[in-house]
């Protein structure tokens, strides 16, 4: 009953003529040759392994999970199959550097590529979900060395990764992890601690796995400045088995064909990649990759509960609609008014969240290659802002999009076989793991608002409100959030010189106002495109048009709510009561 059918017609709508990404890849020397036909064919075959290849690893990879026996994982049926399937056609080389044995393509079809994997089977997904975060990571801080070793067997996805940071005792505080690193006389170092939380630590996918590991040197500073990074793989140069172990495997919500593994390090040999100390910023590259690829689950998940809800929708008759007097005892529920809010308010969100992450994807592209200067460092600042935004935003939808959708299918929903209630729970961790939504609330607004003085943002906003279609229905409306949100975040850089908790109590409705600004200014564009005499009597166009109207009809008090909850920060959170409490 629970069926994914790629958005294709809307990617190509997003890529091709609201974002003119072919004329701007144009542009790039990096992708000066490829065209929209070579790029349809990319979605189109990605669509097809989505479809056809993954999907139906879905459901029984959610019953089976999977299971741990002597330290050996064994992932659910269908999986292994799948990957080698994926391996061979070349999709985790996408984005890579042909330099390197990628095919250099841009990052915006690698998101539409992950949009399709965590939609059909996020599960799945999530073991070479951090491959081209690997990729970042050890092409830019790794070694000549480590490169030769490792960086090849990564970019073909030969062999997986994982990104070990969590403690037990530290969760997101990273400052206080315990792992440590001893030097040995031949250059490499003995890691010794235990990781939780560990995507794919063990699994039967690939005959090595290499470990990306935070430990501490023994003469470190405390706290984050004394955090390294190194490469400890499952299997030694020499073919012997490094001392690095799965001790168990979560049992979680959702997501259950992926293994969360809790991996024990005992003086485990590792290689450090870039410079002692520095393992955060080295880390980084691969973190914010990951963020980006998370918020694409959110994104994915909005999306198939939303096209599935409205099939649903369509075929489910019960009740007569209000004004339909005369007809059929029963109607499809989509005539009911409460339920084409519903699918109108997700087609809205989603729709409008593909366009933002699309255009950060190529924010990244831009940041990588453009041939100006000033544009790559406009770029990358750009880039760098969107990343909290979409990864709270998108997964915080995912999951509210998805319960919305139950609610349709109504107690059918809440059964395992009609697929949703499984979409509802493996869409809820994206909220919490690359950094919770709200400490990437505190990163938009703490670390990068109001570090700067509020500058970077401010010109953001600027840049947003100069691409808008001055003729565009909604230009003036989209134009006016920006505004708003431009003189709300300078009274929180104001009020924060006096009152240094002010940013963290506004920083999680800051960012939704932001997000919701952003989501009206995608629906301007959009409308603006749909709106050209040549789309006249074109059904598709026609419901973007409507999609817009309902955007700045029925979202705008969305926005001004968020303003106001933000607002309402100024009056700091009561803490005699929660401390009496507890």
């Amino acid at each position: 009953m629970w069926q994914y059918e790629a958005p294709l017609r809307d990617m190509r709508y997003v890529i091709e003529e609201v974002l003119g990404l072919p004329a701007q890849w144009a542009a790039l020397p990096a992708f000066a040759e490829l065209d929209v036909d070579t790029a349809r064919a990319v979605l189109a075959e990605a669509a097809r392994f989505a479809t056809e290849v993954l999907a139906p690893t879905n459901a029984n990879g959610d019953l089976e999970g999977c299971t741990l026996a002597e330290g050996e994982v064994r992932t659910p049926r269908g999986y292994k199959e799948a990957y080698r399937a994926f391996v061979e056609a070349g999709w985790p080389a996408l984005a890579c550097d042909p330099a390197v044995g990628g095919q250099g393509l841009p990052q915006v079809l690698n998101a539409a590529l992950y949009e399709m994997l965590a939609a059909a089977n996020h599960a799945w997904t999530m073991y070479p979900g951090l491959l081209h975060g690997a990729y970042e990571c050890l092409h830019l801080h790794a070694s000549e060395e480590l490169k030769q070793r490792y960086l090849g067997k990564v970019v073909s996805g030969e062999w997986l990764s994982t990104m070990c940071l969590t403690e037990a005792h530290a969760g997101s505080d990273l400052g206080l992890l315990a792992t440590r690193a001893t030097p040995a006389a031949d250059g490499s170092y003995r890691l010794k601690g235990t990781k939780i939380f560990i995507s794919g630590g063990e699994q039967d996918l690939t005959d090595n796995i290499v470990h990306l590991v935070l430990a501490r040197l023994p003469d470190a500073p405390p706290g984050t400045k004394g955090i390294s990074l190194f490469l400890a793989p499952k299997f030694l140069p020499d073919g012997s088995r490094n001392p690095l172990r799965c001790d168990g495997i979560e049992k979680k919500m959702g997501i259950k064909g992926s293994a969360t593994c809790v991996m024990a390090f005992d003086g485990a040999t590792g290689w450090l990649v870039g410079e002692p100390n520095r393992g955060l910023q080295a880390m980084f590259a691969m973190m914010n990759a990951a963020r980006l690829h998370v918020a694409l689950q959110g994104l994915a998940h909005a999306q198939n509960a939303h096209r599935n809800a409205v099939v649903y929708a369509h075929e489910r008759l019960q009740s007569r609609a209000p004004l339909r007097e005369g007809k059929a005892a029963a109607d499809p529920i989509v005539l009911h008014p409460a339920m084409r809010r519903t699918l109108l308010r997700q087609r809205v969100l989603v729709e409008g969240a593909r366009l933002i992450a699309y255009e950060a994807a190529h924010l990244i592209d831009l940041a990588e290659h453009a041939g100006d200067a000033a544009q790559r460092e406009r770029a990358q600042e750009q880039a760098a802002l969107l990343t909290p935004v979409l990864k709270s935003f998108l997964t915080d939808n995912g999951f509210a999009l998805a319960s919305d959708a139950l609610q349709v299918f109504g107690g059918h929903g809440y059964t395992h076989d009609w697929g949703i209630e499984q979409c509802l729970r493996d869409a809820r961790i994206a909220m919490i793991y690359e950094g919770t939504n709200q400490i990437q609330a505190i990163d938009l607004v703490v670390r990068k608002l109001v570090a700067d003085g509020g500058r970077a943002f401010a010109a953001w906003l600027e840049a947003l409100a100069a691409s808008l279609p001055r003729e565009a229905r909604y230009a003036a409306a989209a134009a006016g959030q920006l505004q708003a949100l431009g003189a709300l975040a300078r009274e929180v850089v104001a009020a924060s010189r006096e009152d240094a908790e002010l940013p963290f109590r506004v920083a999680d409705d800051l960012l939704r106002a932001t997000a919701l600004a952003l989501i009206a200014h995608a629906w301007a564009r959009a409308e603006a495109v749909s709106a050209r005499p040549a789309h006249a009597g074109d059904a598709f166009h026609a419901a973007k048009r409507e999609s817009a109207a309902h955007c700045f009809t029925h979202l705008r008090p969305e926005f001004e709510h968020a303003l106001a909850q933000a607002r309402a920060g100024w009056s700091p959170f009561a803490q005699v009561a929660l401390g009496e409490m507890a």
